[in-house]
């Protein structure tokens, strides 16, 4: 938890509280008991507490709007006049559970919302604070912000880099997956372009900034994200639009009927009071107010139960609507690390032979790549092999010495071009076509075989596509910032046909943008900081949890705990069951205070009727929405798995 969001956990912390002290005291009051002179004071005292918990978070939303001078007559200001209302016709109990209730549901929406706010800023601290600069001659630590462009930045082994530049020295592999998504380590030499935020390997590079501070890849992506947040949803502004004309509009039909029928002598002062009293009982929206968090709360928690953590109710209804989804290749798609796929020998060698030299040579080496070698070879029960020494190569690979012998394993430039083989640029063309990343093997220069390594697809991945489907959202596309081999590979395997692959973080979001344009609202699904701005502007970002940074689960509306993709329908499912339920919610709230308001006026139900008409509107509305508490949704079978 970031330092800024603890102000904000300790204001859901107060509101819960306040809302529970209300629940209590109104518990309390109607347990009271005494003698026949302090009894009614007691339960008097109760509920005056209940109303001050229940309300005084009202209150001070309204005085805080008063003092910052954009006050406007909202559903709050209506349950604080409704509440009074009841409590000056002799029902304060109606009132204080019309406060409890609206208090909690308001708690619990805040206690629900993501912390973006807060964690955007945290992706700026990808990049270091400081930088090492060459400055007359020398080598000096500098704050980020002093540095320029044009100055040389000196990067260390295993450092991440601070702006955005070109190599002008040095070689090395660079982890890139925080910018651009792409699974592998990319080799970096002289005229490279490199990003801030990405991380350095095992060899110094020197680059020359051609981005600093403020308009670095990494800052671009930050603005992106805060964009995104910044614009609400269709259904937030009916939402608003609809409040501020029905809470006037309650209010001044109120005020009609308490004053003109009464002074053109239709009825006396007394019954006019009664009425208006009545009627704005019966135009309280504790219904119309649960509607919606009930349904939200009930969902969102049968989705924790399953392992989808849904990020409030905008969240679950955009869910209801999506019609395509985009998805983010590696770790979503795949599994996210390499395995060695081929072994290709040549010269004689065997397969075996030529992953134990791999391995033997590769021992000491933390790359990616290294690891799945020596994954492989453990797997395999290949024989160990001794290794005289080992040299590493930045950028290139691992050269070692076995038996007298010079081992270079790596890329392919380690040891010098093959020129005029054509079996070895057969190889070559095969292994990366299929989308592999191609580690080489020379005995004293000699090409001896070749690996090739892949990020392996997720085993649920083709069922899960396929329910998808079966809800009805046909259009399925791949962004990713790997290269189009790997990209196509990965498409053919899954089952989708289209994909679009070097794509930067900024690139991703005009993809979905037209995605949405042309197909309507669509889901993005991936992980990583480099999927952040995408998730934030897509109708529904869905982060990978288990793979994903922070930054991506913040930035994200819906988070798949345990990285499990079987998890994905049902969602969707449960989505747009719970948009049936609040629709319906909706007629029924709305629907019974139409009804209880007509009835009201016209002296058909008194206080007591119109009282007990709108508690059994709340509960039928609560009783719709507990049914999500039980709700299936879309199973998808895998590997023994089921959701």
């Amino acid at each position: 938890m970031t330092q800024p969001s603890l102000p904000r956990l300790r204001l859901c912390t107060r509101e819960v509280v306040w809302s529970l002290a209300s629940g209590f005291c109104l518990v309390a009051a109607e347990f009271a008991t005494g003698p026949r002179e302090t009894g009614p004071i007691w339960r008097s005292a109760w509920l005056l507490l209940a109303y001050g918990f229940g309300g005084l978070d009202l209150i001070l939303h309204v005085a805080g709007s008063l003092r910052k001078g954009h006050f406007h007559l909202d559903v709050d200001l209506l349950m604080l006049v409704a509440a009074l209302g009841a409590a000056s016709l002799g029902r304060a109990g109606e009132g204080a559970f019309l406060l409890f209730l609206f208090s909690l549901a308001h708690a619990l929406e805040h206690a629900a919302l993501d912390h973006a706010k807060e964690t955007i800023r945290s992706m700026s601290d990808l990049a270091p604070a400081t930088a090492s600069v060459s400055r007359s001659g020398e080598e000096r630590v500098v704050p980020i912000d002093e540095v320029v462009v044009g100055e040389e930045v000196v990067v260390r082994p295993g450092d991440r880099v601070p702006v955005d530049g070109v190599v002008s020295r040095g070689r090395s592999s660079v982890d890139q997956s925080p910018v651009t998504g792409e699974s592998m380590p990319v080799s970096k030499e002289v005229d490279s372009e490199v990003f801030a935020g990405t991380i350095n390997g095992d060899g110094l590079l020197r680059i020359r900034a051609t981005r600093v501070l403020g308009d670095r890849t990494l800052d671009r992506v930050v603005e992106l994200v805060t964009e995104s947040r910044k614009r609400k949803s269709q259904t937030q502004q009916r939402v608003v639009n609809f409040e501020r004309r029905f809470v006037p509009a309650v209010l001044a039909v109120d005020l009609l009927v308490l004053t003109v029928p009464a002074a053109l002598g239709y009825w006396d002062w007394s019954t006019g009071f009664y009425r208006a009293m009545a009627l704005l009982v019966a135009a309280s929206p504790c219904a119309l107010a649960l509607s919606t968090p009930a349904a939200v709360l009930a969902a969102v928690g049968r989705a924790a139960r399953l392992g989808v953590l849904i990020k409030g109710g905008r969240a679950l209804e955009d869910l209801g609507r999506i019609r395509a989804a985009a998805f983010d290749k590696t770790g979503t798609l795949t599994l996210g690390r390499p395995d060695v796929e081929r072994i290709v020998a040549l010269e004689g060698e065997d397969e075996a032979r030529i992953l134990a030299i791999a391995a033997a040579v590769e021992r000491s080496s933390s790359h990616p790549l290294a690891r799945a070698i020596l994954r492989a070879a453990d797997s395999r029960g290949v024989s160990s092999i001794a290794v005289d020494s080992i040299e590493n190569i930045p950028g290139l690979g691992v050269r070692g010495e076995i038996d007298g012998r010079r081992v270079d394993v790596g890329d392919g430039r380690l040891g010098g071009f093959d020129a005029g083989e054509p079996e070895v640029e057969a190889v070559q063309l095969e292994l990366a076509g299929a989308g592999m990343s191609v580690v080489w093997v020379r005995i004293d220069g000699r090409r001896v075989g070749a690996i090739g390594l892949i990020d392996q697809i997720r085993p649920e991945a083709v069922a899960t596509l396929e329910a998808l489907r079966e809800l009805g959202i046909d259009e399925l596309v791949i962004l990713t910032g790997d290269h189009e081999h790997a990209a196509r590979r990965v498409a053919s395997s899954v089952g989708i046909g289209r994909f679009e692959a070097g794509l930067m973080p900024a690139d991703k979001v005009a993809a979905i943008e037209r995605l949405r344009t042309q197909t309507g609202p669509t889901a993005m699904v991936g992980d990583g900081i480099n999927d952040a701005p995408a998730l934030a502007e897509a109708t529904v970002g869905i982060a990978m949890a288990a793979g994903g940074g922070a930054v991506a689960l913040e930035s994200a509306d819906v988070a798949l705990l345990g990285d499990e993709l079987t998890r994905l329908p049902f969602a969707f499912a449960l989505g747009r069951a719970a948009t049936r339920v609040i629709r319906w919610n909706l007629i029924i709230s709305i629907g019974s205070v139409g009804i209880l308001m007509s009835s009201s006026l016209l002296g058909i139900t008194g206080i007591g009727v119109t009282v007990a008409a709108h508690e059994g509107s709340t509960l039928l509305v609560l009783a719709n929405a507990l049914t999500l508490l039980r709700y299936g949704g879309k199973s998808v079978e895998c590997a023994g798995r089921s959701v």
